[in-house]
């Protein structure tokens, strides 16, 4: 680790406003006008129906958030991994995920749209379903928009074995594309993505795609290539970043390289697992006391074997870069540090210390903007700007 790669930056710090006990998932994106948008769920905790989106924004040169306004209110399913993204036609999508309870196999991807930079919104809309072949559908990374036209939207599919509840060892990663601005769509999954998700996909100068991928065996950070727009890719392979079985989210910059921001942890740092991701969630869709069988806060080992590993720190939260393209990110400072105690998504009781799902923006200044979830608490924001731009 270098925490020299963090000289020659001025650090600001803010808070978002918190309207709700659990707020998680942020996704930032530079709007049309200049104002940064921030995104993310908040309601009592994850999995529960109160649980919706709101919307929070920044102007140039200021360090107050807006008042966060909810753009989501269904009453039966916890709404959940919104993005904000701008449209060449000058549009503004909201695209986020629905399901019933924990059981992220039953989720759907809807949008919004607005066309006044996000002040008002048409009525949403179902864009991918769920369906019973091929398990529920989640978002969580931008769309891209090559240069054709063509735009590109990252997905996972969130799949269970005959019989069992979901828990993640069998999610895959695949791209929806469509060559007519949303108006259809094609499915491409990614060969060998069996646990790869939150699949990150950015352009880079010579034309191929790169995407990365949260592992859910905790880790490692995985790679996999493109080379004619996202029709076929590559088999993730492990990069040499762990991965904690967490969200990660990386940018190229103006100046060609690469910033990624993510969790330096993975299984081999945990010293308890957690039951499972909703631990604290019963079958009716309400809380339970969040105990294991034996009557510890969730530190169980689950008792049937997985693939999928829960329960690794959410610690340090931090920024690496790379200059090939991502084959290799020699360049890592941690920006937030901690314990990442992640062994419960319960928020009512600040058991939960998980400094985790990053979000990187670049705006035209050259400042780099971070967002993440502190604690499962609160949104915090992250501002690095270059000091010979003062």
């Amino acid at each position: 680790m270098t925490n020299r790669l963090l000289d020659g930056f001025d650090r600001t710090d803010t808070t978002l406003p918190a309207p709700t006990v659990q707020s998680h998932a942020a996704n930032l994106t530079v709007l049309p006008g200049g104002d940064l948008g921030c995104v993310w769920f908040g309601g009592t905790q994850e999995g529960m129906a109160d649980i919706s989106v709101w919307f929070s924004r920044l102007a140039p040169g200021t360090t107050t958030w807006t008042e966060p306004v909810r753009l989501s209110d269904d009453p039966a399913r916890s709404e959940q991994n919104p993005v904000l993204f701008p449209m060449p036609s000058g549009a503004l999508w909201l695209l986020h995920t629905a399901q019933r309870g924990g059981d992220q196999d039953t989720a759907e991807v809807r949008l919004r749209v607005s066309h006044d930079h996000g002040t008002t919104w048409e009525a949403t809309r179902t864009l991918f379903p769920a369906t019973p072949d091929v398990g529920g559908v989640f978002v969580r990374q931008p769309p891209v928009v090559l240069p054709t036209g063509r735009l590109l939207l990252p997905v996972f599919r969130c799949r269970t074995a005959p019989g069992e509840k979901w828990s993640g060892d069998l999610d895959t990663s695949a791209v929806m594309i469509s060559d007519d601005d949303g108006g259809t769509w094609s499915e491409q999954p990614v060969p060998g993505s069996t646990g790869l998700v939150h699949m990150n996909v950015h352009r880079l100068p010579d034309g191929s795609l790169l995407a990365l991928y949260r592992s859910r065996r905790a880790d490692a950070v995985h790679r996999s290539v493109s080379l004619d727009d996202g029709d076929t890719w590559s088999e993730p392979q492990p990069l040499d970043l762990p991965n904690n079985n967490s969200s990660i989210q990386y940018v190229p910059l103006a100046d060609g390289r690469l910033a990624l921001v993510y969790n330096h942890s993975s299984a081999a740092d945990a010293t308890a697992r957690r039951v499972s991701l909703y631990d604290e969630i019963d079958d009716t869709g309400g809380l339970t006391d969040g105990k294991a069988p034996d009557g510890s806060v969730t530190t169980a080992v689950r008792q049937t074997p997985s693939t999928a590993f829960w329960g690794a720190p959410r610690a340090p939260l931090s920024l690496a870069l790379s200059s090939d393209g991502g084959l290799s990110w020699p360049l890592r400072a941690d920006l937030v540090t901690g314990d990442g105690h992640c062994l419960t998504n319960n928020s009512r009781d600040g058991l939960n210390r998980e400094l985790s799902y990053p979000s990187i923006a670049q705006t035209p200044d050259g400042a780099l903007h971070i967002a993440y979830t502190h604690h499962r608490k609160v949104i915090r924001h992250i501002m690095l700007t270059p000091q010979s731009t003062r």
